[in-house]
């Protein structure tokens, strides 16, 4: 069966046809590292991640890339409390997102580029932009011109006359026409960039700014535009045309339409084949957003819940539906995920038992791996619907449950068939951890223990024994568990 992308720029679910028959190429507008990472960004992360699972599972070799912009105010704006620089910051921020994101059980990218690496790309694309008419220097800094570009507004159908001004307010005197926006911006940051998203417990401002990274171009000292930034990623790290392109729900305009136009009038090429956006995860109403301050992080929830709840959460609504997180909805992923463990774990328990018989036949447990094994499929070739596809899995779960529940002997066959369906599709596509893979465990019980070797520490340390204290330190780093001290005692990340 062909997969089918509902396609952002046709408005239309569309047969799935890559460039090369055998591979994928795809594109995830990552994070800008000023802030920890939350629910909605892993609404993202994860369902890029099921349709890298699944487009392999079908036989496709997929190369999948996802940016850190570690260049931009919010960082600034962090300087003094997350970090002594902007790099500090960002620094920090990467560490923490890469963490979580193991921590959710993410395959990983091919690449995760950074913005700061790549400043040379970016400057080559902004001078063939130029070169090429599309782009014009103000000031020392540089301009896309979109009266140039034809086909501008077609990713989110609005009509340049009808556009807003983009950019600071400031660079308005700057621009021909409003809807111009910045490719390369001169000199550094000022204060009045990073005002409106400091904190009460952040550094001076005139000292932030002072730590913003600046770079030589030919039009002078200055910072990349953010459109551009992933414009020279994914086409140094993928291709000039990439097969899908994934990005939050309010990323469509304006950056995802700054980036099909500033890379298609660069290379000549289609950008991107298929736009993927997923809806923003809403909380009380409001979308979940750092600037709101609405969130819940992905460590304390993973810390929480697990990795797996979470998981389980995320993958409950399709990427293309509402989703909303509450307690309510929170309450009823625990208990799909509790579902199916113990579905798994009935499953082998009971085909490992004395009871299994290989003669033993019961034709509703078989019948619902059939109807799984085609359900699942189905949902995920159409347009990655994760929520049916999970459905089909909680079906086979429930014949599971009746098979044991109702049986003195059990249908060892289909036991096992289910077992190898639960890790087909629900571990190597969903990315659930069954039985004894389950990494997780009881998340709040081994933060308690971690807590507790934390406390020994302490007390060693205390004592003078401190040589006792770094070997408690260094096995627990030996665990995968990061111990950082401060003044106001030890903390810890997994």
């Amino acid at each position: 069966m062909t997969v089918h992308v509902t396609n952002t720029l046709t408005g239309e679910k569309e047969p799935f046809e890559p460039q090369d028959p055998d591979s994928v190429l795809l594109y995830l507008c990552g994070l800008t590292v000023s802030d920890p990472a939350h629910l909605g960004h892993a609404r993202a992360w994860a369902h890029t991640d099921v349709i890298h699972r699944w487009l392999e599972h079908e036989g496709y070799e997929v190369r999948h890339v996802e940016n850190f912009t570690d260049i931009n105010e919010k960082i600034v704006a962090r300087v003094g409390e997350d970090g002594d620089s902007e790099a500090d910051v960002a620094e920090n921020y990467v560490d923490e997102t890469l963490q979580d994101m193991r921590s959710l059980n993410l395959k990983r990218a091919t690449v995760y580029p950074r913005v700061s690496e790549h400043v040379p790309e970016i400057i080559d694309m902004v001078e063939t932009l130029i070169e090429k008419g599309y782009a014009y220097e103000s000031n020392g800094s540089v301009y896309f011109d979109v009266s140039e570009y034809p086909d501008y507004g077609k990713l989110s159908n609005q009509d340049i006359s009808e556009m807003e001004s983009q950019g600071d307010e400031g660079d308005r005197t700057e621009k021909r026409n409003s809807a111009d926006f910045a490719l390369w911006k001169a000199n550094g940051v000022a204060e009045s960039d990073i005002a409106e998203h400091r904190h009460d417990d952040a550094g001076p401002a005139d000292e932030a700014v002072e730590t913003a990274e600046t770079w030589e171009s030919p039009w002078g000292e200055g910072r990349p535009g953010w459109h551009i930034e992933c414009s020279a990623m994914s086409t140094t790290h993928l291709d000039d045309t990439i097969d899908i392109h994934v990005a939050g729900q309010d990323l469509v305009f304006p950056h995802n339409e700054n980036e099909i136009a500033q890379s298609e009038a660069a290379t000549g090429e289609q950008f991107s084949r298929y736009w993927v956006h997923v809806r923003l995860l809403e909380t009380s109403g409001e979308k979940m957003s750092s600037s709101l301050g609405n969130f819940a992080t992905v460590e304390t929830l993973v810390s929480e819940e697990g990795a797996n709840v979470v998981r389980t959460f995320l993958l409950s609504t399709a990427y293309h539906n509402r989703a909303t997180f509450s307690e309510a909805t929170l309450n009823e992923a625990r208990e799909r995920w509790e579902r199916l463990d113990r579905a798994y774990d009935r499953a082998a328990a009971a085909a490992d038992s004395a009871d299994a018989r290989t003669k033993v036949v019961d034709d509703d447990l078989r019948d619902a791996v059939v109807e799984t094994r085609d359900a699942f499929p189905a949902a995920m070739n159409d347009d990655f619907n994760t929520r049916e596809a999970l459905s089909a899995l909680l079906e086979l779960a429930s014949a599971v449950h009746r098979h044991v529940d109702e049986h003195d002997r059990y249908d060892y066959g289909s036991l096992n068939a289910a077992i190898e369906t639960f890790d087909e599709f629900g571990r190597d596509v969903l990315g659930l951890a069954f039985g004894a893979e389950a990494a997780d465990g009881d998340a709040r019980l081994a933060d308690e223990a971690i807590e507790l070797v934390l406390d020994l520490r302490e007390r060693e340390r205390a004592a003078g024994n401190y040589e006792r204290a770094d070997d408690l330190r260094n096995e627990l780093e030996r665990l995968g568990v990061t111990v950082e001290d401060s003044d106001d005692g030890p903390t810890f990340r997994r």
